[in-house]
């Protein structure tokens, strides 16, 4: 049985080793890691990645595939959803860093198969709308850099890209600003200010840009 970590590496923020070393610290053993960077996982579907569609060949019943996040696998709801189902009837389990999520077989009862399912689907469709809503913002957030004529940026931000896309999708997910802050490692009241308008935190960045 092998445990493959699967990586989408889509900003400078979220390096592969980020990553790989967030999972082992969480106490994930890893065999082997799999990586694309630079791909949308919007309107580029997990098998047509060139490392992520190794995953159709590599992975086989017993072994486990470990992914930060859902959205690392794609944030096209329909292309998640249907590939951790093809995976999870090919008997392999599917489990996430964040949250630490495990999707597998192991449900029988069709009531129970319905709630792994709805789950599936829930964090699936909360990956698509954060990534609409990140896209958003970054358009409001251009904008409002390129209205601002002065020099002055304004406080450095506390947070970097990777982690504005962690409150948003943490927030999505009905966490608390406290709960958020704890796990983020930001303050309360800068989650509440994410939280309040998302395009003022992106325009911060675009100002220094990072």
């Amino acid at each position: 049985m092998t445990t493959i970590f699967y990586a989408r590496v889509s900003t400078a923020d979220q390096t592969l080793s980020h990553q790989v070393s967030q999972a082992r610290a969480a106490g994930f053993e890893i065999d082997e890691v799999l990586s694309d960077h630079g791909v949308s996982g919007v309107s580029t579907a997990l098998r047509d990645r060139p490392e992520a569609k190794r995953l159709f060949d590599k992975l086989r019943k017993g072994d486990t595939l470990v992914v930060r996040w859902v959205d690392r696998l794609g944030r096209n709801y329909a292309d998640v959803t249907d590939t951790i189902r093809e995976f999870i009837r090919r008997g392999v389990t599917i489990r996430t860093v964040i949250n630490n999520m495990t999707f597998d077989g192991t449900p029988q009862d069709p009531m129970q198969e319905a709630v792994r399912d709805a789950l599936i689907a829930f964090m699936a469709a909360t990956a698509q709308a954060q990534a609409e809503a990140t896209k958003e913002a970054q358009k409001a957030g251009i904008a409002a850099a390129k209205m601002n004529t002065t020099k002055y940026r304004g406080k450095k931000p506390s947070y970097d890209r990777a982690t504005l896309g962690d409150v948003v999708r943490l927030l999505g997910n009905g966490l608390g600003a406290s709960a958020v802050a704890k796990m983020t490692g930001l303050k309360r009241q800068t989650v509440l200010r994410i939280r309040k308008d998302p395009s003022v935190a992106e325009a911060a960045l675009q100002k220094w840009g990072l």
